[in-house]
This record gives structure tokens, C-alpha cells and sequence, in this order.
């Protein structure tokens, strides 16, 4: 296949006032490769919560700049530079959400490099990466599926696989919703033979979560205080885990509900309150290891991907909507809805 010269791309635009609805397509020139350099088709890329942040400017730090939005992708290596040796034409992969996050903590360096914010995203046909930052998807997996992989599920096995505490056989864990991080934490966690607890507004939506192996569904509309449900179904000891996506609206909730010596995941800001003045005694009366996760390493993404290719069965992705590439206003919207269950998923280029 000869190199591309052209690639379409999404745009938001500095100054934009209707966010993501001032998405626009335009054409840019395929940039010439370092020596370094990996040159992928992108065939698929999903969307994260973090996105629509970014595009409605209430992302710190981003307000007036123009973005090429989207983290999250897969796709088809195109062109290697002269002095890659671990790639090759054909091959299928996915770009670490932080190109500069190969091993260890995160520092301020790698989440600067973080792709659709400062650094140019993946909503775009072709994009040049360092080889470096790459890892080989799933063999069973196809574009689509794996490009869930990156933020999602890397977020939710770095926080149960992570330092300090991480699962194990017979632990209870508790996961906030049915967005993809959730999903991706209720699979691994099944496939690492876990209890898992899964809360949501909706009854279908627990359905979804009854089918992919939680074993308790808690209503949190119909439940308000849904930790006391929680240490119920515990008898009063609590989850080892909570993967806490909700913010301040939820994380008084989420420490009551961890055992003590347990771990409260801080991933998500996507509810609102004051946090109660006894948070802190809490925390200290609980011994709970609170910890906030920014994504993972290329490491850890290797580490993930081994799992899920030992647990087929249960690590399928869910995929609850793709749209094609010229749609990506109406893919925004969807994500916006909060209707969604698992990923939403733009298919950028044809398989």
C-alpha cells in the first residue's frame, strides 16, 4: 500500500461556543515520519466522558485552544521509519492514551502528552505515533472492539490491578453505573473471580450488568442510600474495590461502602455536591486506600491485553453504538445522552 499524502480529520475550533457542535471536518497533509515513527490508519476510535469535556470547554487548562479530539483508537500500521524494527505494515494496534507513558507513574510530562487535548488526537484517518507508544490489540478482537481498550479498560485494570490492593479471587467490588470504565471494571473483575455489585438509575441498564456477571444490582434512584444496601449484601464488612466514576456526589457513599483497609478508585467527576466535613475521619476510620487513577502505562496495557486474550469469554467489549465517521456531531450528542450503556464507537475508516 503506497503512503498516504491527505487524511481527513476532525477540528474543533478556539473560541468555539457550541462545543462539540462546532466539530468540523477538513483535510490536512499526512506528516512526514521521524525515524522513530509509526504511521497507523485509524479505523476505529471510541469516545470517553474526557472528550466531551474538552469539546464543551469545562476541561481545566484547554479553554482557547483548537483540538483534534479522541484518545481512544485501533488501527492498521501503514508505514514504519527507518529505524523502527519492532513493526511492520499489516500489523494491528492501539496508541497508549499518553504516548509518553511507557512504565511507572504517571508524571506531569506523560498526561501532557496525552492525545486530544494539547497533543493532536485520533479522530483523523492517518496519524503518525511513536512505536514506542504502541501495543498489539487482541487477536480476536476486531478494530472496533479494541478501540475501547485505551482509556476505559487500561483505567479500570490500573485500578484493580494497580499498586497497594490489587484483586484477587473472592473479593467484592463495587462499580458506579454503566458507562465504559464500569463495564470494563465489572469484566475484569468477573474474569478475575470477583463479586461483583453494580449500581444504576435505569433497570435495563442492570440488566446489561446482570448478564455480563454482577451478582447484586442496586437501583440507586429507587435506593438513595445505596450504601447502606451495599454493606447489607456485605453483612456490614463492605467491598474490597469501589471504581468510583460519580465525584463528589457520590464518594461519601463510596468510602462508606468500602471495607476497611479496602480501595476507593477516584476515576469520574460526573456528579456534583458538597463533600460532607467528616470525609477525612471517615477515610481514617475506614483505613481506605483512596487513590485517583489518570489512565495507565504501556506496561500495564501489555499486562491488560495477556488477560484478556487468556479470558476471551468474558472480556468481549461492549459496544453500544457505532457511527460512521461523518457523524461524529451526532456520536458527541449520544455520549452526551448518558442513555448509553458500555462505548460509543466511530468507525473512522473502512476495514
Amino acid at each position: 500500500m503506497s503512503t498516504p499524502q491527505k487524511s481527513r480529520q476532525y477540528f474543533l475550533p478556539a473560541g468555539r461556543k457550541e462545543g462539540y457542535k462546532n466539530l468540523t471536518i477538513t483535510e490536512v497533509e499526512v506528516p512526514k515520519l521521524k525515524a522513530n515513527e509509526v504511521l497507523v490508519k485509524v479505523h476505529a476510535a471510541s469516545l470517553q466522558y474526557r472528550d466531551l469535556a474538552i469539546a464543551n470547554e469545562f476541561y481545566g487548562g484547554l479553554d482557547g485552544r483548537e483540538i483534534v479530539p479522541g484518545s481512544d483508537m485501533a488501527g492498521e500500521v501503514i508505514a514504519v521509519g527507518p529505524d523502527v524494527t519492532d513493526w511492520k505494515a499489516g500489523d494491528r494496534v492501539c496508541a497508549n492514551f499518553s504516548p509518553a507513558h511507557l512504565h511507572g507513574d504517571p508524571t506531569a510530562a506523560t498526561m501532557a502528552a496525552a492525545l486530544g487535548a494539547v497533543a493532536p488526537g485520533v479522530l483523523t484517518e492517518y496519524r503518525a505515533f511513536p512505536s514506542e507508544s504502541l501495543v498489539r490489540i487482541p487477536a480476536h478482537f476486531s478494530y472496533q472492539q479494541a478501540s475501547t481498550l485505551p482509556c476505559a479498560a487500561l483505567t479500570a485494570y490500573n485500578a484493580l490491578n494497580g499498586r497497594g490492593n490489587p484483586i484477587k479471587a473472592g473479593d467484592t467490588v463495587l462499580v458506579l453505573g454503566t458507562g465504559g470504565v464500569s463495564i470494563w471494571a465489572l469484566q475484569l473483575a468477573v474474569t478475575s473471580g470477583a463479586t461483583v455489585i453494580a449500581t444504576s438509575s435505569s433497570d435495563e441498564k442492570l440488566k446489561i450488568a446482570e448478564k455480563l456477571g454482577a451478582k447484586h444490582l442496586i437501583n440507586y434512584r429507587n435506593t438513595p442510600n445505596w450504601e447502606e444496601e451495599v454493606l447489607k449484601i456485605t453483612n456490614d464488612v463492605g467491598v474490597d474495590h469501589v471504581v468510583e466514576v460519580g465525584g463528589q456526589g457520590t464518594m461519601h457513599k463510596s468510602i462508606k461502602s468500602v471495607r476497611m483497609g479496602g480501595g476507593v478508585y477516584v476515576i469520574g467527576v460526573l456528579t456534583h455536591g458538597d463533600l460532607p466535613q467528616d470525609i477525612f475521619r471517615l477515610v481514617l476510620g475506614r483505613a481506605a486506600e483512596v487513590r485517583g487513577i489518570l489512565i495507565g502505562s504501556v506496561a500495564q496495557f501489555k499486562d491488560m491485553v495477556r488477560l484478556i486474550e487468556a479470558n476471551p469469554e468474558k472480556t468481549t467489549p461492549v459496544i453500544d453504538k457505532v457511527f460512521a465517521f461523518e457523524e461524529g456531531i451526532a456520536a458527541f450528542a449520544h455520549l452526551e445522552s448518558q442513555k448509553h450503556v458500555g462505548k460509543i464507537v466511530i468507525q473512522v475508516s473502512k476495514d
